[in-house]
């Protein structure tokens, strides 16, 4: 039985002032909270000090991105020794605004991978199809080279130590979600997937998330299903107590 994982993921939002008094708050608020894993994704100006707001707590931390290289001429780059010195435990890898804005592909999404595992952090590699491609019937094939691709070269003692969040992009910072069965249909497909290319214990491990437009109101109706393991939030996460709702009602 894997434990539910939920992340907040807050994308360029909070001041180290802001995501620090955050972090002293909420820390109370889900401190007996011992059955969920929970990370948060601060800006990477605010890691060091959100790290240290959360030391000694069940609240873990992420980056956001990282360069796959350990040092060079890469401007406005931070590497994954980096991040962990920095505090972090986890790294966010792949998210479908990187890849739209940023031209990140499956390619450099393996490379920042294989560079997360290195240096012992944990990657939370996302994955999922635009609207186009849902609606000429891609999902599936799309999740497919995205698996096959960005976690190549990867054994299964890796994989199942990792977390994959599927987001669709057309759920991302729009609004809408994808509905229960939608959601289930994909993460187990992808389960399967990672069970016949990384094997069974790789399949059974690793965490499956949701990403987009999680909401206290719509997550404990996605995290039923078999398959989804926890959810990658984005706007909702920004509040307190909304994202404090959202971990106690993923526990349900």
């Amino acid at each position: 039985m894997r434990t539910p994982f939920i992340a907040a993921n807050w994308k360029m939002y909070k001041t180290v002032l802001e995501a620090v008094s955050f972090i002293k708050e909420f820390r109370g608020l889900v401190r007996d909270f011992t059955d969920v894993e929970i990370v948060v994704a601060p800006p990477f100006t605010a890691l060091h000090a959100v790290a240290e707001a959360a030391r000694s707590s069940n609240v873990g931390v992420a980056g956001q991105n990282l360069h796959w290289e350990k040092e060079g001429a890469f401007t406005g780059e931070v590497s994954a020794n980096m991040l962990r010195e920095a505090g972090a435990e986890y790294v966010i890898i792949g998210h479908s605004e990187r890849r739209r804005l940023f031209q990140e592909t499956d390619e450099t999404v393996n490379r920042k991978t294989v560079a997360a595992l290195a240096a012992r952090l944990t990657p939370i590699v996302c994955i999922g199809e635009t609207l186009e491609e849902r609606e000429g019937n891609q999902t599936l094939a799309v999740l497919d080279r995205q698996i096959k691709q960005g976690l190549d070269g990867l054994n299964g003692d890796q994989i199942g130590a990792l977390v994959i969040a599927y987001e669709p992009v057309w759920a991302i910072g729009t609004g809408r979600n994808a509905t229960p069965e939608q959601a289930g249909e994909a993460h187990a497909h992808i389960r399967s997937r990672i069970r016949s290319w990384f094997g069974g214990a790789a399949g059974d491990h690793c965490h499956v998330i949701y990403g987009g437009s999680v909401k206290p109101d719509n997550i404990h109706s996605l995290i039923v299903h078999e398959d989804v393991d926890g959810a990658l939030v984005g706007g909702a996460s920004l509040d307190v107590h909304g994202f404090r709702d959202i971990v106690e009602r993923s526990r349900q």
